[in-house]
């Protein structure tokens, strides 16, 4: 595969090198001839600073030598403004890292220089200036620590995770920027799935700062509890849950894979004492599994199906469980039965779901004339429309919104952040919510 920074002049071609999409920018000089005088001012605004510092940098080593006969300005200052001017900012990099003598008083500003590009996506130039940073000899260990890790933070941005994870790994060794070297170091294994160091990781972690890490160290485990299922290694993939559950008590995400287990070695009891115990852990994931809830419940031979839904529906309510006791009172005792009991329902929650059924069985009791069936149908619709378009899953975090649930939110990273989406309060559960939040 060919190295991205061969093309920048930034040494040889490392071995192993995973390039990974997360870097989508181009590697050659960004700009073009249609972006115009608009593309000069950016850059201007963006290095003019800097290069005005270096200028006023070069002015007063030049001075100190030559004592108080004066001078005029440098050339080299001109000329990188002209290659700014003439839109050729790889040149005039070239320059202004050779103007500006690399020592205590101008690292801070290659440092700027370098983060202001890789924050503008043009991260092949922020790894010239690091690179050219890191190989100056007379960097004080502080300073040195700094610029390795924005380098592995250049080098995280354009995929390249190998050269990345040496940077890091390096500051662990040198003690510099632990906890940021390694919150870098277990980003990148989790993006290559190595939750074995994830765990290592995380374990560093906690002993440097003293924060648990509880969730993610569960979800870890979790992790390789899925990896062993589908190797078949049942006893190993026992272990790890337990072990996700020593760590957190409450990881919902174990105890659904215990219950799964157990459905899968045909233990129906032992399956509803798991997903129960979800309902316990985390009530807002009943709907996660409510399907299998009921199967193992059948299987287990319980009969009688509406006295579990109204006791599950007492314990742990929920719009999907409210849906399912609302068909299984329809099918026992009627639609006027179903019809109260989802107008009760919604007097203390805005489900559109379940409006949409209330209105769905209310449909044909309606008075047969054109207008009335036509405004009916308009307002299912609209109903039918907004709840269509509602967010099953949102990331309690960031906002992220999915379709279905995740583990870790894709957007943030965070574990265990996205939850289904519940409906709000409104009535007396509203001021009940409320006065609970007081308190």
């Amino acid at each position: 595969m060919r190295d991205p920074l061969r093309d920048i002049g930034c040494g040889t071609t490392a071995p192993n090198i995973r390039v990974r999409s997360t870097y989508t920018g181009d590697l050659a000089p960004a700009g073009s001839a249609a972006e115009g005088p608009l593309r000069v001012i950016e850059w201007l605004l963006l290095l003019l600073p800097v290069a005005a510092a270096s200028g006023w940098w070069a002015a007063r080593r030049s001075d100190a030598r030559r004592g108080s006969a004066g001078s005029s300005s440098d050339p080299a200052f001109f000329r990188g403004l002209n290659y700014l001017l003439d839109e050729q900012p790889d040149k005039a990099i070239d320059v202004f890292v050779k103007l500006a003598e690399v020592d205590g008083e101008t690292a801070e500003t290659h440092l700027a220089l370098g983060s202001l590009f890789r924050r503008r996506g043009e991260v092949d130039r922020a790894i010239r200036i690091h690179q050219n940073l890191v190989s100056r000899p007379n960097l004080s260990k502080e300073q040195r620590g700094y610029a390795l890790f924005e380098l592995g933070q250049d080098y995280m941005r354009a995929g390249l995770f190998d050269r990345a994870e040496s940077m890091f790994a390096e500051l662990v060794e040198l003690k510099l920027h632990r906890r940021r070297a390694l919150e870098g170091l277990r980003e990148i294994y989790q993006q290559e799935k190595d939750w074995t160091r994830c765990l290592e990781v995380a374990e560093q972690l906690q002993s440097l700062t003293g924060e648990p890490v509880r969730s993610e160290t569960a979800q870890y485990h979790c992790e390789l509890a899925e990896e062993a299922l589908e190797l078949g290694k049942r006893e190993r993939a026992l272990a790890h849950l337990c072990r996700a559950q020593k760590v957190d008590s409450h990881c919902v995400r174990a105890t659904m894979l215990q219950a799964q287990m157990a459905v899968g070695q045909g233990d129906s009891r032992a399956a509803v004492m798991h997903y129960l115990r979800v309902a316990e852990q985390g009530p807002q994931f009943l709907p996660e599994i409510l399907p299998d809830l009921l199967d193992a419940y059948r299987r287990s031979g319980r009969e009688d199906e509406l006295a579990e839904l109204k006791r599950l529906y007492r314990d742990f309510p929920s719009p999907a469980l409210v849906l399912l006791l609302a068909d299984a009172i329809q099918a026992e005792e009627g639609d006027e039965a179903a019809i109260a009991f989802l107008v009760e329902y919604l007097s203390g929650y805005a489900d559109l779901t379940s409006l949409e059924r209330l209105l769905a069985l209310y449909a044909p009791k309606l008075a047969d004339d054109g207008r009335t069936r036509a405004t009916f149908d308009a307002a299912l619709t609209v109903v039918a429309h907004l709840r269509a378009h509602r967010p099953h899953h949102q990331c309690e975090h960031c906002g992220f919104v999915a379709r279905r649930l995740h583990w870790q939110c894709p957007s943030c990273k965070q574990w265990e952040s996205i939850k289904p989406v519940q409906p709000e309060p409104i009535g007396k559960h509203a001021d009940a919510a409320t006065s609970q939040r007081i308190t």
